[in-house]
């Protein structure tokens, strides 16, 4: 298995307690949570039952009897309640050998249908009779990371405190993508890997699709232009299978992806046409949770904050698939440019840097220092252009890092602009935050950096090698 080495502790930890434990893992659609749990613990399941998306409470109470009665529970009648439907499973675990019961809920959050009871159920079969015992092993998994955070992990009602392991399973990194694609016998350099990551960001799912024989320009013009389906329906899909009602978090992710720097809230709701407050925040809370968005309060700024899109496949559909023509299956080596290929390779970058900030902190010698991690803009003053930082590291040895994404297919040139560029943004800084810190500018690259005559303004490097540790 690639990667998941703390996941895979926390399950054999929650397996080997000597007390029944309640174990909930979540993660955004197609990374790999249901493959986690069965490979760990080899489908040895004592139970194990999949929600039915969109269902009504009859079909999922319909799916829940088939599976006690494919576990073994052969007089099991046909359910017309939850709290029947945990009572059969309670006589059915009770009837089994001694030893580790393992009972796996999969998508969850699709069996709690609207007034269905369920949460009210599942609290009964805990707490009155799987807690008391000591061979019981509850995994609770889904998508849909909101309701799993909201109604089991911070519970106010009665599975309060009740979770003991908590597990939130994230995008793969570059390091963990490079594994998956040398397995698949891709036969990938660290550069087209990264050019796959750009457009599929970390999902399992996405990159189990690539073709070996392909390179990545081919894999995308047949997963997000081909005839077949392939990724084309993916975004629809992904935010319909983890909110209810998706158009107000998808309105939010398109008025995001038109802008790099982030938009504030009262320019979200402004776009939206809601209110600045009420539904909004729970639509943003929920949409941070799954790891779609950032939230980042610049410094100095004690009130607000920014949210920027950071999901590497959103971001990539926004901009190249959504208004695609139709079954052009070479659309994308044949009919977007070089140059706007490599604005969206640039933007796509500073996401990647984002994803990768504790390889930035290992390059740079500061794993082991306390540091704050911030993003900062300012707007245009009468002797200052205006100014954004997309990563700074506030470091508690008296040291700010300025990093600065740059992609490019050979080592970056800084010239003459660009300097004058980089200079504005810490003199900006140093003015308006009234920073008293040492200010390393730090420049994040895929192949390095030219010595050229403003290189000495540089303090640190980071380069894409740097980004693929572990």
């Amino acid at each position: 298995m690639i990667g998941r080495k703390k996941e895979i502790k926390q399950l054999r930890d929650a397996y080997e307690s000597p007390n029944s434990e309640f174990v909930t893992l979540y993660g955004r659609r197609r990374i790999g949570k249901t493959y986690l749990v069965s490979e760990v613990f080899e489908n040895r399941f004592a139970f194990h039952v999949s929600g039915v998306k969109r269902g009504h409470k009859r079909e999922q109470l319909e799916k829940f009897t088939f599976a006690l009665r494919r576990h073994g529970h052969k007089a099991c009648p046909k359910l017309v309640s939850w709290l029947q439907a945990f009572y059969e499973l309670e006589v059915f675990l009770e009837a089994q050998p001694p030893g580790r019961k393992i009972v796996f809920i999969d998508e969850m959050p699709w069996l709690d249908t609207h007034g269905s009871g369920f949460l009210n159920a599942l609290e009964s079969f805990w707490n009155e009779w799987a807690c008391c015992r000591k061979d019981i092993l509850l995994i609770a998994c889904g998508s849909a990371t909101s309701w799993i955070v909201k109604k089991l992990n911070r519970s106010t009602g009665g599975l309060h405190n009740r979770v003991r392991t908590k597990i939130k399973l994230y995008p793969f990194t570059l390091a963990e993508c490079e594994a998956y694609a040398a397995e698949l016998g891709l036969g990938y350099n660290r550069e087209l890997v990264t050019e796959c990551y750009m457009a599929l960001g970390g999902v399992a799912y996405y990159w189990s699709l690539l073709e070996k024989g392909k390179s990545p320009d081919q894999n995308i013009n047949a997963l997000f232009f081909g005839r077949d389906d392939g990724l084309k329906w993916e975004f629809e899909e992904l935010y319909t299978s983890l909110f209810t009602n998706s158009e107000p978090y998808i309105s939010i992710i398109l008025a995001l992806g038109k802008t790099r720097a982030g938009l504030s809230r009262d320019e979200i709701a402004k776009k939206l046409g809601v209110a600045s407050s009420g539904n909004l925040s729970e639509w943003l809370g929920n949409l941070a949770e799954s790891g779609f968005i950032r939230l980042y309060s610049p410094i100095g700024c004690k009130t607000g904050g920014i949210y920027q899109l950071i999901d590497n496949f959103s971001l990539f559909y926004l901009r190249f698939v959504r208004d695609a023509p139709p079954n052009v299956e070479d659309y994308w080596t044949n009919s977007v440019g070089e140059g706007e290929k490599n604005d969206w390779r640039g933007f796509a970058f500073e996401r990647i840097g984002l994803a990768h900030v504790d390889q930035i902190k290992k390059a740079l010698g500061i794993a082991g220092v306390r540091t704050e991690v911030y993003s900062w803009k300012c707007s245009a003053s009468a002797d200052l252009r205006g100014a954004q930082i997309d990563l700074l590291l506030m470091r508690a040895d008296g040291i700010v890092n300025m990093c600065e994404m740059k992609f490019s297919k050979k080592e970056y040139v800084i010239d003459k602009d660009e300097n004058s560029r980089i200079a504005n943004r810490a003199e900006a800084f140093r003015r308006i935050v009234g920073e008293k810190r040492i200010l390393h500018v730090t420049l994040v690259t895929a192949n390095g950096l030219a010595h050229n005559v403003y290189w000495n303004n540089v303090q640190s490097e980071v380069t894409l090698d740097d980004l693929f540790s572990d």
